[in-house]
């Protein structure tokens, strides 16, 4: 490496890794309030807050989430975490050559170079861990990690945070992506829950000022001969004999997961897709009844809804009510949540058979849905900027700044002492609402100089009557 090479690495600028942003104020005022909606909404219906970690083993998210999705199989960040400080790889050698098979370390490490990772992998030293690609798998491990089947059920949990996954960046999807979610587990069935956690999902969109949002629903049944396992082999036969018409993922899903086909977007596949069987004419009488029963609750709560015969999940343990909620401005990649009901997931992850169902709100999506709408205007600027002048202000200037504070506003104090003109100028910039001025005149008479900075009037108020003052204005504004 030159001297030349060197110093420009040196002087090299980080910058965030590809398919991650930071995220910077103004607009994180709008991720804390829909973050605070969420609060506030889901406790209102009972639930209260989970917060799991955000890495788990591996094959937990193989479990839940299927070891041949493409988020399992290709987007997962996994990394080997050793429990011991020794190196696997010596300790594999010399369990080999205790064994009296003649292996050196030079010998294993020039013979199995680049496979010296699995073997870490693999050690019965290391274990396998991956970035949570979503939280559901989580949650359920939670429950059984804790024995929450032994509280009163159902058990309503929410969560929120970063969520990892290597997929290709694009508008409205990162590799570091935010979700809000929330899960119902134990308990029954009745249709009632499943419509309730619809109805606190568009009560909370309608919370946050989104509008034009559109919920349609499905049931994909259960997996049982005379109902969704049916479907699937009448779906895959009908398929086999459209596959010359399909692109090669969908041509590959027919064997893996025939379910999965009716997720293309392709849209030389529309045609095709359309003149499938709908699940809806395969499910078990009961399944047909419970499905009804969803309507008729969601009608009840005033829940406007459309049915959507291809909305389907792919894996076994989800069953009947599926969901998902599309919102405007973000193009055909515009579903903002989806949830549904999945039965089996506790009991596949090794916990008592326990009924569940939940949802994924995507929040970069739902963020910038509510920004292509004019909805996510946030207030910038601090409610006062103090312009202070001379050492008697200054006193007045911190109490002032203490007190207004106290009672809720923002208040920006310069720590030196300015020019009234300069600091009008700052006060401006930094889109304050107010200039509090205070000089030994105020101070003096005991009268403060309130200046509004957007029409320029100035009033002079009693210390004891500014910060009523402002919340009668504050009022008004709002």
């Amino acid at each position: 490496m030159t001297d030349a090479t060197a110093k420009k690495e040196e002087h090299r600028k980080f910058q965030a890794i590809r398919g991650t942003r930071d995220l910077l104020p103004p607009e994180t005022a709008l991720w804390n309030h829909v973050e605070q909606t969420a609060r506030e909404v889901f406790s209102t219906f009972g639930y209260g807050e989970i917060r799991p970690p955000i890495f788990e083993q591996t094959d937990l998210f193989a479990r839940a989430v299927g070891g041949e999705t493409d988020i399992v199989s290709k987007e997962m960040y996994t990394f080997s975490d050793s429990t011991d400080s020794g190196d696997p790889q010596k300790d594999l050698v010399k369990k080999a050559l205790d064994l009296g098979l003649g292996v050196e370390l030079k010998d294993f490490e020039k013979a199995f170079g680049e496979l010296s990772s699995l073997a870490t992998r693999h050690s019965p030293l290391a274990t396998s861990i991956s970035l949570r690609p979503e939280a559901t798998a989580s949650v359920c491990r939670a429950y059984i990690e804790h024995n929450m089947q032994q509280l009163p059920q159902p058990v309503k949990l929410y969560y929120m945070g970063p969520m990892f996954r290597r997929e290709r960046p694009q508008k409205g999807r990162y590799r570091q992506f935010y979700q809000i979610g929330a899960e119902i587990l134990g308990g029954s069935d009745a249709p009632a829950i499943d419509a309730e956690v619809v109805e606190m999902l568009m009560t909370y969109f309608d919370k946050v000022g989104l509008h034009g949002a559109t919920l349609y629903i499905n049931s994909i049944g259960h997996n049982a001969e005379n109902c969704r396992r049916g479907y699937v082999a009448t779906l895959k036969a009908a398929l086999e004999k459209v596959k010359d018409k399909l692109g090669p993922d969908s041509r590959r899903r027919i064997d893996t997961n025939p379910l999965r086909v009716l997720d293309s977007k392709l849209e030389s596949e529309q045609p095709v897709i359309a003149t499938l069987p709908h699940i809806a004419d395969h499910l078990c009488d009961e399944c047909k009844a419970h499905y009804a029963a969803v309507k008729r609750q969601l009608e009840l709560r005033g829940v406007l809804y459309q049915e959507n015969w291809r909305l389907v999940r792919g894996l076994d343990y989800y069953m009947r009510t599926t969901f998902e909620i599309t919102a405007p401005g973000l193009g055909s990649q515009n579903a903002v949540c989806g949830g549904g009901r999945y039965d089996g997931l506790v009991e596949l992850l090794g916990g008592p058979p326990t009924k569940g169902i939940g949802f994924a709100i995507g929040e970069d999506r739902l963020i910038l849905s509510l920004q292509e709408s004019g909805k996510g205007q946030t207030q910038q600027g601090r409610d006062v900027y103090i312009a202070w002048m001379g050492e008697r202000a200054y006193a007045a200037a911190i109490r002032a700044a203490k007190d207004l504070r106290n009672a809720g506003f923002s208040v920006d104090l310069p720590p030196v002492e300015q020019k009234f003109g300069k600091a009008l100028g700052q006060a401006d910039k930094l889109g304050a609402k107010y200039a509090l001025i205070l000089g030994d005149n105020e101070v003096s008479e005991a009268l403060w100089t309130l200046k509004t900075l957007a029409t320029g009037e100035q009033q002079k108020l009693p210390e004891p009557e500014l910060i009523d003052f402002l919340r009668q204005q504050k009022n008004v504004s709002s």
